[in-house]
């Protein structure tokens, strides 16, 4: 299998997948993607029975060997093993399924070891890391940005491995007490947490920029744990499959799912396995109020925002309006054309902001080619949400999940199971939990003692020049 970017011509050789899951970002500014999608349809009895026999990381296996033909078959297997089980995420599922009501699924995502599904790609990706790079005998310093969830999975998931150190950015004030907590307590001299003064997508920003600096990105040996990484996106495949077998009886039912959205990764993943062949009926997007992705697939345009007018909310990991993966799903739209991407992201919304496709035959036939809806929510709609699961269902969810439980219940009628994918436990947003049900959530055992910690964090202005700085200093005093 090779991988191509997004701003590819046509023609071009692509490269193998352990070089795509070291660069991140391809030289031309795009995302990878392979050449082609592998299809599953025909497969799909023996995925089921895969499932039933050798459970989430026998799955998790045979779904990525049909992307990964450079690691010898055992050691992919080992690496799914070590990054799927439940010492990992405490269930022999893994990713296990709850019914609400009639025909409306919750999948847990979040019984990992930062309570958040980005665990579930990021469990593999250390893995990966570890193993590749010691396969080459090179170390490497990942540049990340996140808005509340990815950082501390990241962290938890590179602390302690071999030829790795992780630069971490945050927005300054912009995570929960609970986020902030679990990202700045790790004390570890390979990790260096960041809190720069703006907002995520100015976090994102920055990130890019250092990617973008190809002299810089090789001499420092820069790579990516953010969801550009076409790593992070293929793990997150297997969790709809293992949705998809827990909640049907045959092979033929489809699912739809309903899938909390800021960067685009998350549903995105869900986008490769209906092109897999996944039966799939509707992937139903839910955004907060920052609904950049919602205007796009309700009108055809899409307009990022800029900081200013990027709202702060009650589901903070979706306060994000430049979604970095949302270009690898227009370059399906429009037939594979890199260059139309090009155009669009590289030319368009630099110098306008936006771009509109309402008018092409491709978005008109979205829906259909692509199974895709869409729908917003705002507070009032979480905390009712929150408390309505709670006294309906006895479940506590957070503000996140809410915004899909509320979108999915509201906008999508029932037809086939309509399946929630879970973001976060309800720790992580207290103060919500507390607005909705007037009671504290549950703090797991791991946690408990988070607020007493001392905090490891450096302040940056949204300087890339001053980043790149930090990041040689860093390396040149911190080995690995």
């Amino acid at each position: 299998m090779r991988y191509i970017s997004t701003r590819s011509l046509p023609g071009d050789p692509g490269a193998p997948f352990c070089d795509i899951v070291l660069e991140g970002l391809a030289p031309d500014g795009g995302l990878y993607l392979p050449v082609s999608y592998p299809q599953i349809g025909e497969r799909l009895p023996e995925l089921r029975r895969i499932w039933e026999t050798e459970g989430y990381a026998g799955l998790g296996f045979t779904i990525l060997s049909e992307f990964i033909d450079d690691i010898p078959a055992e050691d992919l297997r080992g690496i799914c093993q070590r990054a799927w089980n439940a010492d990992v995420f405490g269930s022999p599922e893994v990713a296990p399924v709850e019914e609400l009501r009639d025909g409306l699924w919750l999948c847990h995502l979040s019984n990992g070891p930062t309570a958040a599904f980005k665990d579930m790609a990021m469990q593999l990706l250390g893995q990966l890391f570890e193993y590749e790079l010691g396969r080459r005998g090179r170390e490497m310093n990942i540049v990340g940005a996140t808005s509340g969830d990815t950082g501390s999975a990241a962290e938890y998931a590179m602390r302690g491995r071999q030829h790795i150190r992780v630069f971490m950015l945050t927005p300054k004030g912009r995570m929960t007490p609970f986020q902030q907590a679990q990202m700045f307590s790790i004390d570890d001299p390979a990790i260096t947490n960041i809190a720069v003064d703006g907002v995520f997508d100015d976090c994102q920003d920055l990130v890019k920029a250092v990617s973008n600096d190809l002299a810089f990105k090789a001499e420092h040996s820069i790579g990516a744990v953010n969801s550009i990484n076409w790593a992070r996106l293929v793990a997150q495949v297997v969790y709809y499959v293992a949705a998809w077998v827990q909640v049907t009886g045959s092979d033929e039912q489809e699912v739809s799912f309903c899938v909390p959205s800021g960067n685009f990764g998350n549903i995105c993943a869900g986008h490769v396995a209906r092109q897999m062949g996944l039966p799939i009926r509707t992937l139903l997007l839910a955004t907060n109020e920052n609904n950049v992705l919602d205007e796009f697939f309700r009108t055809g345009v899409y307009r990022v925002r800029s900081s200013d007018e990027t709202l702060e909310t009650s589901s903070p990991s979706m306060d994000i309006s430049k979604a970095s993966n949302f270009e690898r799903f227009v370059f399906d739209l429009l037939g594979r054309d890199g260059e139309r991407v090009a155009d669009l992201f590289g030319v368009q919304l630099a110098q306008q902001g936006f771009f509109d496709l309402s008018e092409t035959d491709e978005f008109r036939s979205l829906q259909e080619d692509f199974g895709f809806a869409s729908g917003s929510s705002t507070h009032a709609d979480r905390v009712a949400t929150i408390q309505q699961v709670w006294d309906e269902c006895g479940v506590m969810i957070d503000p996140h999940t809410a915004d899909g439980v509320k979108v999915a219940t509201s906008t999508e009628p029932v037809e086939v199971p309509m399946v929630v994918l879970e973001t976060a436990l309800p720790v992580k947003f207290a103060a919500t939990i507390r607005e909705a049900l007037d009671r504290e959530p549950e703090v797991p055992a791991a946690f408990a003692h988070l607020d007493a910690l001392p905090r490891h964090v450096v302040d940056l202005p949204k300087d890339v020049e001053a980043l790149k700085a930090l990041i040689v200093s860093k390396v040149s005093t911190s080995p690995v």
